[in-house]
This record gives C-alpha cells, sequence and structure tokens, in this order.
C-alpha cells in the first residue's frame, strides 16, 4: 500500500488540476452581448460548472467517466469525436468543430467563437444555428429556448403547409358560414313579402 501512495497523490492532484479549467470568458461575452442570465449550462451539463459533487461535475465522476473526461480533454484537433461527462452536447460540438487547442486560444476572444463554429451546425434543430444561440444567449442544446422572433420565423418556415391548410380551412368555414346567414336573411325575406 506504501508502494502506491505516491500514486494515489498524483492522482488527487490530478483531479484538482482537471478542476481548475472551466472557461467562464464565454458565457460571460454571450451575456455581455445578449442580455440574458446565462451560467455554465451554456456549455456544460451542470449549470454550476465543472467543479462540485452533484451529477455532470468532476468529483462526482466515476473511474470510467473519468477516463471519458480525459480523452476528451486530450482533442486537441478538431475532428474527434467526444463525449465528455462534464459537456452538454453544444460543448461537446465545440471540440469536435475546433478542437481544443483553438477553443483555449480564443479565451480572449470569445467573440469569435461563432465565426469559429460556423453557422449550418443547429444541435437542437431548432432552426437557429449554434454559433446565433451563443449570440443570442439562448441554450443550444434547448428546442424551446431561443430568440423569439427568430424561433417564429423558424418555426413559421418549418410549419408553412399546414399553417396555409389552417388558414384555408378557417376562411372556408368562415365563408360558407356567412353565405348560409345570407342564405337564412334571403329565406326569411321571402316569406315576409308573401
Amino acid at each position: 500500500m506504501k508502494k502506491y501512495l505516491p500514486l494515489y497523490i498524483i492522482f488527487f492532484l490530478a483531479c484538482f488540476s482537471i478542476q481548475a479549467l472551466a472557461y467562464t470568458e464565454f458565457y460571460e461575452y454571450s451575456k455581455k452581448v445578449s442580455g440574458r442570465p446565462i451560467n455554465c449550462a451554456l456549455c456544460h451539463t451542470h449549470g454550476d460548472g465543472p467543479d462540485g459533487f452533484e451529477h455532470g461535475q468532476i468529483s462526482a465522476l466515476n473511474k470510467e467517466e473519468m477516463e471519458k473526461l480525459s480523452r476528451a480533454r486530450s482533442a486537441f484537433e478538431p475532428g474527434q469525436k467526444i463525449k465528455s461527462p462534464i459537456l452538454n452536447d453544444f460543448g461537446n460540438q465545440i471540440i469536435y468543430l475546433i478542437g481544443k487547442k483553438k477553443f483555449v486560444s480564443l479565451i480572449s476572444h470569445p467573440q469569435d467563437l461563432p465565426k469559429e463554429l460556423g453557422f449550418e451546425s443547429d444541435i437542437d434543430n431548432d432552426g437557429i444555428p449554434d454559433g446565433q444561440e451563443y449570440l443570442d444567449g439562448t441554450l443550444a442544446t434547448n428546442p424551446e429556448d431561443g430568440h423569439p422572433v427568430r424561433l417564429f420565423v423558424s418555426n413559421f418556415k418549418k410549419h408553412t403547409t399546414p399553417i396555409i391548410l389552417a388558414i384555408l380551412s378557417v376562411g372556408l368555414m368562415f365563408w360558407g358560414f356567412v353565405e348560409m346567414l345570407r342564405g337564412i336573411q334571403k329565406e326569411t325575406l321571402s316569406k315576409e313579402k308573401k
């Protein structure tokens, strides 16, 4: 047991050094430009970030999850599919698209993250690109959280045919009701004349 003590100490120190890597600059920038209250849930599984003992935080991870975290943290180049236990789908997508090396280099200028991500990725399929959701201060992982006007336009585009059919149906029903009332009125007037 004594001979493994240095390994335990190294593992213990490694766990604490891992915890020091939360990048608040990104959600602070998003909060500033959007005016919306944003926290670590922008990219992390837990809204309070990676440090702590709750689900999705480093101190609550088991051995297998720690190994996943280690692999995810070594994805320096883009194109590596990772599934970090402390990141949500948007956080994992960032690392996949630009790699950790580029991501860390953006800390001093978080306004460039959307440009680096591009505007093609849309994890929650709400019609708003993830880079735009970052600028809007909305969660790229929640299809119901988005800029209201953008969500309206996106939903209108998605459901154009049913909307047009509903408007036509209501219009035809209204027209039919008006025609029925005119018919009743004509019938009543013709009976009164007799």
